[in-house]
């Protein structure tokens, strides 16, 4: 099943996500063509449990889809409508087929930083030990974009939710936290291989000095270095993933790793392309703007770092490397 998710979800992407329809996703367009498809492939749906209407698939199956769409700077909210589905699902909720977000609230009613909420039917949300799928018909909305120009929207919510359900046993109250950040860090691990394979490229056509800037040792080193930070961060995400329901350790791992290799590999790749990557026309910018943007979401770098060394410190000594070999720090997994 993971084979066949890779491959649609390359097709599909591939053929949806250039640079003419980023550049009018980034204007306001809502790419409607592009969710059609996901919709009609099932992708949102990956990781849903049958019984809810979904595919069936585990979230590591599920890994490829959200790393696909960090690949293509897909304009569209697939990997948290595949997190939602699945929150859905293990809440005894149906799935649902229609553009769907998540976000987080403190008071039940209003929900910031919403990908695309101003143009989703739906976003999911937890409060007090619920989870609360609203219908964004007649929510207020405060509009905001990252620096990628993806929609990062505050909605206010005036109607009640239209499903809810208390949140199963085993999965902790900060469950959406958990779950945007190991988004962000498989997007991010799609983000970094689509850099390297520009730079690989870009290196190998670029003539100086009557060679190709890749015959270089100094370039030879950054690349190999980018080309560190990208496979760390993928083994990393994918390791996220694995587990039956979002963890903390592998998750904080896997965003402290991605949130890294975001500003090294970005530096390196633009370095890499010299003045002509930091230009609006040039594409690079629509993976490292998105890398820029994602390592902050869902907790920075510094965030994931302190409470992954809170959490080692409370465990105490003796349980350090037990703890990492197992994947949590004592009974607590958040």
């Amino acid at each position: 099943m993971r084979d066949m998710f890779e491959e649609t979800a390359e097709r599909l992407l591939r053929a949806h996500c250039g640079p003419e329809m980023l550049v009018r996703a980034e204007e306001g367009e809502w790419q409607s063509a592009l969710w059609e498809e996901i919709a009609d492939n099932g992708l949102a749906l990956a990781a849903a449990p049958e019984e809810s209407g979904g595919v069936g698939a585990s979230l590591g199956d599920a890994f490829v889809l959200v790393r696909a769409a960090g690949r293509h700077s897909a304009p569209v909210p697939l990997g948290e409508a595949i997190f939602a589905n699945w929150l859905l699902g293990a809440c005894g909720l149906d799935a649902m087929t229609t553009p769907l977000s998540v976000g987080l609230t403190d008071d039940g009613r209003t929900v910031a930083d919403v990908p695309w909420g101003r143009s989703v039917s739906h976003v999911v949300t937890v409060a007090e030990g619920q989870i609360l799928l609203f219908s964004t018909a007649g929510a207020q909305i405060v509009p905001s974009l990252n620096i990628a120009r993806e929609p990062r929207d505050t909605l206010t919510f005036f109607s009640a939710p239209v499903a809810s359900a208390a949140l199963p046993a085993g999965l902790p109250d900060d469950i959406l936290f958990l779950g945007g950040a190991m988004i962000r860090a498989a997007q991010s691990a799609g983000a970094l291989q689509s850099i390297l394979a520009s730079a690989i490229d870009y290196a190998a056509q670029r003539v100086q000095f009557g060679k190709p800037i890749s015959k270089f040792q100094a370039i030879q080193h950054q690349m190999a270095i980018l080309a560190e930070h990208a496979a760390m961060t993928g083994a990393s995400a994918e390791l996220a993933f694995a587990s039956p329901a979002p963890a903390f350790l592998p998750i904080a791992s896997a965003k402290v790793v991605a949130a890294e290799a975001a500003g090294a590999g970005a530096a390196i790749a633009h370095a890499v392309f010299g003045a002509i990557g930091f230009t609006y026309e040039h594409s690079l910018h629509c993976a490292t703007r998105r890398l820029w943007s994602w390592r902050s979401e869902f907790g920075s770098q510094s965030f994931w770092a302190r409470r992954l060394g809170d959490a080692a410190c409370a465990a105490g000594a003796d349980a350090y490397w037990p703890g990492i070999t197992r994947g949590a720090f004592g009974p607590q997994q958040s």
